[in-house]
């Protein structure tokens, strides 16, 4: 989605960004900035200095709402930085989520230090149950939160179970399907002597989505959150890497994960393959089927 242009829309939006954050805006945004490869994110300046804005078409408020709710109740936490939310609404054609500009610095193994301790303490909020009050999306695609009290069944139905029947539906090979299926009726199994606790999530910590800031603090942003296995999170680290030594010896330092935890790493990561596969296609297929058949295969 491009910047809209002056002539169709630009000034309606630009009013209603003013409304919503109560800051006097310049008349258009300014540089294009990176946010991921869903929305278009603009800089945008104004009297109480410069906005990060996401814009998606009308459609994509319930999602910004959703996003906005998860960086508050991270905020709640108060143990990592998050970027202040300042507005959500849309303007005819458009939907937008103003936040916080944090200006990013350099990474250090301070930084990551830092991320890993205090991410360890985000884990130690709790709720009663699994899941959230309401659902949000990973990536573009909707991520359902219903609470349950059983760590397992959640993950097998509303995690891989969903992503298994958003291949089906795209036709990505019924044998990936049926063994993914199997792998859900046995999930169970992987959690024989290890009880998850419901802590408080990310849900989408890969490398792009933390950086430092200017003082070196470490800053999350672009979450899924929901209560759930706090491995979940320390899996994902692992995916596409962006976490160095630092991150995880400070984590363990804080809180140690279960001996078993490195067994339920490629579980964990299942679920962001199946995703990439369902939005993205190509080789992500293979990589997990072979991610499902090293699980099975880890069974017997």
């Amino acid at each position: 989605m491009r910047t809209p242009s002056p002539g169709t829309g630009l000034p309606a939006l630009a009013s209603e960004l003013a409304r919503v954050t109560g800051r006097r805006l310049e008349p258009r945004p300014g540089r294009t900035v990176g946010g991921g490869s869903i929305n278009h994110c603009v800089r945008w300046e104004s009297d109480g200095g410069a906005l990060f804005v996401k814009l998606g078409p009308e459609a994509s408020l319930e999602m910004f709402a959703a996003e906005a709710e998860g960086l508050r109740e991270l905020a709640g936490a108060s143990v990592l930085r998050v970027p202040k939310v300042l507005g959500l609404g849309s303007a005819p054609g458009q939907a937008f989520l103003a936040l916080e500009w944090i200006e990013f610095g350099a990474g250090s193994a301070r930084a990551e230090a830092l991320l890993g301790e205090r991410l360890a303490r985000l884990h130690r909020v709790r709720a009663r149950r699994f899941g959230w009050h309401r659902d949000n999306t990973i990536g573009a695609t909707p991520q359902h939160n219903d609470w349950t009290d059983d760590w397992p069944r959640f993950y097998a139905d509303r995690r891989l179970g969903f992503q298994l029947a958003r291949a089906a539906r795209r036709g990505h090979g019924a044998h990936l399907v049926d063994r993914g299926r199997l792998l859900c009726e046995r999930l169970g199994e992987f959690f024989d002597g290890y009880r998850p606790q419901p802590s408080l999530l990310h849900g989408d910590l890969w490398g792009g989505n933390w950086a430092a800031d200017a003082a070196g603090e470490p800053v999350i942003f672009d979450p899924a959150i929901h209560f759930g296995d706090r491995e979940a999170d320390l899996a994902m680290t692992r995916l596409f890497g962006g976490f160095g030594r630092a991150f995880y010896q400070a984590y363990e330092a804080e809180w140690p994960l279960d001996p078993g935890a490195p067994q339920r790493v490629a579980l964990y990561n299942l679920y962001h393959v199946l995703n990439h596969l369902n939005l993205f296609g190509g080789g992500y297929g293979a990589q997990a089927e072979a991610m499902i058949e090293q699980l099975l295969a880890s069974l017997r």
